[in-house]
C-alpha cells in the first residue's frame, strides 16, 4: 500500500497514485500528497489503476481532496479505476462529482 505524487514541470498538475488497498491506513499519506499545493490553478489527477480495494474512508478522502481543490469548481479527475474499485465509485455516484477517464 502506497501513495505517490508526481508534480508536472509547470506545477499546474499533480498526479496522485494509489497502490494496493485504498483505506484509512493511507489517510495521512494521501492528504500529504496534496495539502501543500495551492488549489487555485492546480489540476489534480488521482490514478487508481493499481488500487485493489476502496472503502468508505477512501471515498471520504476523495471528497476532502475535492473540497481542497475548490469544491464544485475543482479540477479533480479520477483515472484508470477498474473492477470493484470503479464499481464502488459508481455506486457512490462519484461519477457526478469527479471527471473519470
Amino acid at each position: 500500500m502506497s501513495v505517490t505524487r508526481q508534480l508536472d514541470d509547470t506545477h499546474s498538475e499533480v498526479k496522485i497514485s494509489v497502490d494496493g488497498r485504498f483505506d484509512f491506513s493511507l489517510h495521512k499519506l494521501f492528504r500529504d500528497a496534496y495539502r501543500d499545493l495551492s488549489p487555485a490553478s492546480m489540476r489534480f489527477i488521482v490514478d487508481l489503476g493499481a488500487a485493489t480495494y476502496l472503502d468508505s474512508s477512501a471515498l471520504g478522502m476523495l471528497l476532502l481532496l475535492r473540497e481542497h481543490a475548490g469544491g464544485d469548481r475543482a479540477q479533480v479527475r479520477i483515472v484508470n479505476a477498474k473492477g470493484d474499485v470503479l464499481r464502488v465509485l459508481k455506486i457512490a455516484n462519484f461519477d457526478r462529482l469527479f471527471a473519470f477517464d
